[in-house]
């Protein structure tokens, strides 16, 4: 299990279980948060708790469902994100943001990249871990 927490400790989440690796998106929102994903699925394996306030990206240019991004209403911090419609197999895609969590838990899981800018497909890892991203 990975816990994360904004910086006032306000809004946290709990990962049931530890994710295969940290994804790190360059479409237009996500290189300007900074963020690290691990993603789930709404009532799956993650639990949310404390006041939020979303901020709602409408469609995409690739035809996805819009999305929730959730931050901290005392301070601000990203702390995860959930689809407003579910996917073709009627799921709802959530993810917390991994720089939530203490460092040591996440900081050997594998960054993926996802290229979300151009062509919204993956660019697989490039021999990068979570640490790695930190500086």
């Amino acid at each position: 299990m990975i816990e994360g927490a904004c910086h006032c400790g306000a809004v946290r989440w709990k990962f049931d279980v530890t994710p295969d690796s940290a994804t790190t998106c360059n479409c237009t929102i996500c290189r300007r948060y900074g963020v690290l994903w691990a993603y789930d699925l709404k009532g799956d394996r993650t639990q949310f708790s404390g006041p939020t306030r979303p901020y709602v990206r409408t469609a995409g240019r690739w035809g996805e469902p819009g999305v929730a991004f959730h931050f901290c209403a005392n301070c601000g911090c990203v702390t995860h994100y959930r689809a407003l419609k579910p996917d073709a197999e009627g799921r709802i895609r959530t993810a917390v943001n991994l720089r939530m969590a203490e460092p040591g838990v996440v900081a050997h899981l594998p960054v993926v990249h996802w290229e979300g800018l151009q062509t919204f497909t993956s660019l697989g890892q490039d021999g990068r871990c979570a640490a790695d991203m930190w500086f």
